[in-house]
């Protein structure tokens, strides 16, 4: 490991021969780690999922099965385990492989351990913009590990990142927190952790772990030219993986609250070229007509300055605060025209994950072979997933698959109500209407999406 190198620099003194034997300081710390080691390894898991994707033939009408693995780790005795979404998107058959418990393990005399126990797995939910899901397994007494406070992170400390990366069981590797709070893209919600722990393709879903053995974040990918660990990882925190995970627990799916503001934080630059009063905090670029904060009196350039009496210095703080009061009401303070005004704002919960959709589906019940997707028929069960829709019937989008006649067109979450000016109130007709249509020509698809109707073209062969 890179730290062991560091260390052995320290301990070596000007003018001093190298000593024949490491010194004890170097056996404590390797002691250290492999207690951590010991403790941290029941509680992870590998995870093993099969699902559908267009099978190698020139019509692209057949589906074949594939199979992938990622990590996850033990969070509860009674069998939940936190991982990535994206390692069982799209999965029909989710498997996860318990490793043997510490008093089983030791009975085995060879180095080369057995693999530990395979056992069917329930996805209890997912949440796509934050990239965790939720599993249930039917199990007790597990080992499960506990959340570190991610917000008391600090660049530099050591960290370990364990997994099975390339579906090598239960690897671990170790690090430091390169930063606490990357964000990728400007004044979006979502932070990660960024490691120089060794995190490769497998590793996804599994735990960084802080020198307690807690975590302190949950491996989720990396920025790499060659497609393996170039030192650049990045993780979910912690406090950000907790909060899905009891909420997924709760009521199966994540509560966000949402104003209708579309904010940006303010940057000196900005300050300067627009001549605002401030050169930090928030300030209001869009209001959506209709919407709570267009209710509440908020105004484009206004600059958000409190919201329930907390200070705002960015568009994410805000964000972040925002999705966490669906239902409630807020008192946001703002500055316009020089003056501060107390506004009281109702915080609207946002329409649920289409992801969801995916809970129960399977290939021969819900497949539109010619389109390559899976799609359910609106109904009483769907409409709480997705929230209201224009229409009463219909059908909807729960997954599309690469490569596909519908890719670049449909998306998942669209409901379509007419192919080609043809009604379609069910998954039987949205088949039957499609398997009339002729090949080599566009078909008009009649859908609604995020509430607006609209008509998009599909090309089939």
């Amino acid at each position: 490991m890179r730290l062991t190198v560091l260390f052995v620099a320290a301990a070596l003194l000007p003018g001093q021969a190298p000593r024949t034997a490491p010194p004890a300081s170097l056996h404590g710390i390797s002691q250290v780690v492999e207690q951590l080691v010991e403790r941290v390894d029941p509680a992870v898991v590998q995870i093993l999922t099969s699902g559908l994707t267009p099978a190698d033939e020139p019509s692209g009408v057949f589906l074949k099965t594939v199979k992938s693995s990622g990590s996850g780790v033990i969070v509860d005795a009674s069998g939940y385990i936190v991982t990535n979404a994206h390692v069982v998107a799209g999965g029909r058959r989710v498997q996860v492989v318990i490793p043997l418990r510490h008093d089983d393990s030791v009975k085995v005399a060879s180095i080369l351990k057995p693999s530990g126990k395979t056992v069917p797995a329930e996805v209890i939910g997912t949440d796509s913009e934050t990239d965790v899901a939720v599993l249930k397994v039917d199990e007790q007494g597990l080992t499960p590990l506990g959340f570190a406070d991610s917000e008391k992170l600090r660049q530099g400390q050591v960290v370990f990142a364990f997994g099975s990366p390339y579906g090598l069981e239960n690897s671990v590797s170790m690090g430091i927190v390169s930063s606490v709070a990357r964000q990728l893209k400007p004044d979006h919600p979502m932070i990660y952790i960024q490691t120089d722990a060794a995190i490769n393709p497998g590793n996804s879903g599994g735990p960084l772990v802080d020198v307690e053995g807690r975590i302190a974040g949950l491996n989720t990918f990396i920025l790499s030219g060659s497609g393996g660990s170039e030192g650049i990882g990045f993780a979910v925190p912690a406090n950000i993986v907790r909060r899905v995970y009891e909420q997924i627990r709760k009521d199966g799916y994540v509560r966000r609250g949402q104003a209708g503001v579309i904010a940006q934080t303010i940057t000196p630059a900005m300050a300067q070229a627009l001549s605002l009063p401030l050169d930090y905090g928030v300030y209001v670029a869009d209001v959506t007509p209709g919407g709570a904060a267009a209710a509440a009196g908020i105004e484009v350039k206004d600059i958000i300055l409190k919201l329930n009496g907390k200070p705002m210095e960015n568009a994410r703080q805000f964000g972040v605060n925002i999705y966490q009061m669906a239902g409630e009401t807020a008192t946001v303070e703002v500055l316009r025209a020089g003056q501060t005004k107390t506004l009281r704002m109702a915080v609207l919960e946002r329409p649920r994950d289409p992801g969801r959709l995916l809970r129960g589906i399977t290939q021969s019940e819900n497949a539109v072979p010619r389109l390559g997707l899976l799609a359910v028929t609106l109904d009483e069960k769907i409409t709480p997933i997705l929230g209201p829709a224009r229409r009463l019937s219909g059908v909807v989008v729960a997954a599309l698959l690469a490569g596909t006649q519908a890719q670049g067109s449909l998306m998942p979450g669209d409901i379509v109500y007419e192919v080609n000016g043809r009604k379609v109130a069910s998954l039987a007709e949205l088949r039957e209407a499609v398997a009339a249509l002729p090949a080599g020509r566009p078909a008009a698809f009649w859908i609604e999406r995020a509430g607006q109707l609209q008509i998009v073209m599909v090309d089939l062969e």
